[in-house]
């Protein structure tokens, strides 16, 4: 009788935990990583791919080292490198969105301490699907001095 309340009761917890969690299953992130930045450097990039299994907008995120990180393009036009802010990132269903070195990625501003290779970063990410609903996805991310 006692092990059937007792699992009834750890059975009832476990669902209020998984509908509490605001982690985002529909979103998978992998090939995460930071670069390593010099003493006194105060910018820093992050990279990593993100599948989403719906259509979804990277809107925000958000990290352990800096208040303010932002979603950046970059591109080559008229053989000038040219870098720009986004709002969002648009996350076609089922395609991977890689974020590397020379294309989209995540600047890190005003960083609050040097990033060295070895440690790591949290992020949590927020996103916003069609329906506007959102979500959110936490990650740390290795930092390397060089890319993987």
């Amino acid at each position: 009788m006692l092990n059937k309340t007792l699992y009834s009761v750890l059975a009832m917890a476990a669902v209020m935990l998984i509908g509490c969690s605001k982690q985002a299953p529909e979103i998978n992130i992998t090939d995460n990583w930071v670069r390593a930045t010099a003493e006194g450097q105060e910018v820093g990039a992050a990279y990593m791919t993100i599948t989403s299994v719906t259509d979804n907008s990277l809107i925000k995120v958000e990290s352990s080292v800096t208040d303010s990180v932002e979603i950046h393009s970059m591109s080559m036009e008229n053989g000038v490198m040219k870098m720009r802010m986004l709002d969002q990132l648009a996350l076609k269903a089922n395609t991977p969105n890689k974020l590397t070195p020379g294309g989209f990625h995540l600047m890190l501003f005003d960083l609050r301490k040097p990033l060295k290779a070895g440690e790591s970063v949290s992020f949590t990410l927020h996103f916003k699907n069609q329906a506007g609903k959102d979500s959110l996805a936490t990650v740390s991310s290795p930092i390397l001095a060089e890319q993987p």
